[in-house]
């Protein structure tokens, strides 16, 4: 019998190996569930295009409009180079994109990035953690993206399946909004002559405005689909300055998800889509060929006093016919019409709104803040401004009108945010006494306060890692209540609650949605309301926060935050890529 006497350099060996072992196994497996890295290139170029029966030259991604799709899965990486081939400057944000520890590469100009010049470029370089679904990207800088957009398409990891049936087919239908003049041009006016800009002349579904515009029947969208299949509609609101309804024609749709987030599945005839938001709705066609075409229809809900573009676009949903009908008989079906809501019904608003539901199960749970380290409350809504020197403006006593969050309208600086707080360079730059609350009381929705005259700054909250927040924004009704959807770059938020007329801090928060609250990045601040939310800021950087009623934004209803650098090496933001363009 042989005797095994293990000494310690034996043990130390083994335990050494086996380590090795795990380390390869967890690596290995790790690799199993990593991304692989995509390559884009984005050519900002150019175009010659035809709608409404005039001809313009637009700005577009690689000569398409929209722009080309980008698709990848949960985990992918993805290297989008972006060469500047036209005369303005343009940024690219990734709407909706996490960008953990990546704010380089969110694109908002002058906040996290210097725009890229005519003739430069940038790599955009970012990981797709923890998100699936549909999002866009658009440009985001001045109006650009009025024609600069298109969707972003993340599937699931390989072998992940979607928590509802899978479909037959995945179709994106993007929401756009197109005027017959110059965007630039438009929007360069409104501000020289301190007026409201002109309304758009069309909206569009994937680029077409339908047949109810004039001379655009041959520029509609068609949805051809096989009876009985089920297909997955990814709604995404391009659209400037219109949140918009949407219907199909006899078709139910069955609501499965919102920016990019799974939620408990509802059923609606109806979807309300503010800009910046994307929804995907599922659409079971009917399970015998119907003799009839339907109408895909979309068209604003808009609650403030401005005019606003009350047209409405269409696209057509065909079903496949068997092959015995004959081909002569298909032309001459009759097209459904789908009825709409009252431009400005903002009850079905509110109760649409109210419908979103996160999943909240042991796969997708809703990580909601249970405590609170900071609370907000922030009025969102319109004033005046005095009209800048040497200027004549067309409001009263020479004023212009302007947006603001808390009564600071958000004065751009002509360097960026991100790059000022990285490299400690704060100073004229921007400051972190942005107020925590209104700085007067008033009865926000009910009879305005005659000084309705705003201040204007380039003001930021300042917060420390990982802290939670709460943040309620009222709605004012400073020249007419509007709802105004506000989108948080960097971060998803829970949506606890939303209600109309003035928030009661003592009343309100008792009814607030703790356990399943939607998940979002873009929400409607009710016409006349208020809406509360959660966020963590466990993202460090500068983040970008408006209002993405385009006009709004360009008059000042935005602001930042930058969440500070954490203790970790992962809780930091890493320094910027050698290509970040230069002001």
């Amino acid at each position: 019998m042989v005797s095994l006497v293990l000494t310690s350099s034996d043990i130390f060996r083994a335990l050494f190996l086996a380590l090795s072992v795990v380390w390869l196994v967890s690596d290995l497996a790790f690799a199993k569930h990593a991304g692989i890295t995509r390559h884009y290139k984005f050519d900002i170029k150019m175009q010659s295009v035809t709608r409404l029966c005039q001809t313009k030259n637009i700005v577009t991604v690689n000569g398409q409009f929209p722009g080309p799709r980008i698709i990848a899965r949960e985990g992918d990486r993805l290297l989008i180079k972006v060469v500047n081939h036209v005369k303005y400057n343009v940024t690219i944000h990734w709407h909706g994109i996490r960008q953990i520890r990546s704010g380089w590469a969110d694109g908002p100009a002058y906040v996290t990035q210097c725009p890229i010049q005519t003739g430069q470029s940038y790599v955009y370089n970012f990981t797709l953690t923890g998100q699936r679904g549909t999002l866009f990207w658009h440009a985001h800088i001045s109006w650009l993206r009025a024609t600069l957009y298109g969707p972003i398409v993340i599937l699931p990891k390989k072998h992940a399946s979607y928590p509802f049936p899978h479909p037959y087919k995945e179709v994106p239908i993007v929401f756009g909004e197109w005027w017959k003049a110059d965007t630039e041009t438009i929007i360069n006016q409104a501000m020289a002559t301190g007026g409201a800009p002109n309304i758009s002349d069309a909206f569009t579904i994937n680029g077409l405005p339908g047949p109810s515009y004039n001379c655009s029947a041959k520029d509609t969208f068609k949805l051809k689909v096989k009876a009985g299949k089920t297909y997955l509609l990814r709604l995404v609101n391009a659209a400037l300055n219109d949140e918009l309804f949407f219907r199909v024609a006899n078709h139910t749709l069955t609501v499965v998800e919102a920016d990019a987030v799974y939620v408990k599945p509802f059923k609606t005839d109806i979807v309300l889509i503010t800009p910046g938001q994307t929804t995907n709705v599922l659409l079971r066609a009917k399970s015998k060929t119907p003799s009839a075409k339907f109408a895909m229809s979309a068209r604003p809900y808009a609650t403030g006093p401005a005019t606003f573009d009350n047209t409405t676009t269409i696209g057509i949903l065909e079903y496949e016919k068997s092959a015995s009908a004959s081909k002569s008989n298909h032309k001459n079906l009759p097209l459904l019409k789908a009825k709409l809501p009252q431009f400005n019904d903002s009850s079905y608003a509110m109760k649409f709104q109210r419908k979103f539901r996160s999943l909240a199960t042991a796969k997708f749970p809703a990580k909601v803040p249970k405590n609170v380290d900071r609370r907000f409350f922030f009025t969102v809504g319109l004033g005046i401004l005095p009209c800048s020197k040497n200027q004549t403006c067309q409001g009263p006593n020479n004023t212009r009108p302007a947006a603001a969050v808390n009564n600071v309208s958000f004065v751009q600086p002509n360097i960026a945010l991100l790059q000022a707080h990285f490299f400690n360079k704060s100073k004229g730059v921007y400051t972190t006494n942005f107020p925590t609350n209104p700085p007067f009381k008033f009865n926000y929705t009910g009879t305005p306060p005659k000084n309705i005259m705003l201040s204007s700054g380039t003001k930021l909250v300042a917060l420390p890692f990982n802290i939670s927040v709460e943040l309620v924004m009222q709605d004012t009704s400073i020249l007419g209540a509007e709802s105004h959807p506000l989108h948080l770059h960097g971060f998803n938020f829970f949506v606890l609650g939303q209600g109309v007329g003035n928030f009661d801090p003592k009343k309100d928060p008792a009814k607030f949605n703790l356990v399943d609250p939607a998940e979002r990045n873009t929400v409607g601040v009710p016409a006349g309301g208020w809406v509360a939310i959660r966020f963590l800021a466990d993202n460090p950087g500068v983040w970008f926060m408006h209002c993405h009623l385009e006009v709004h934004t360009s008059w000042g209803l935005k602001m930042a935050w930058v969440v500070n650098d954490g203790k970790g090496r992962k809780q930091k933001l890493p320094p910027p890529p050698a290509d970040l363009p230069k002001c």
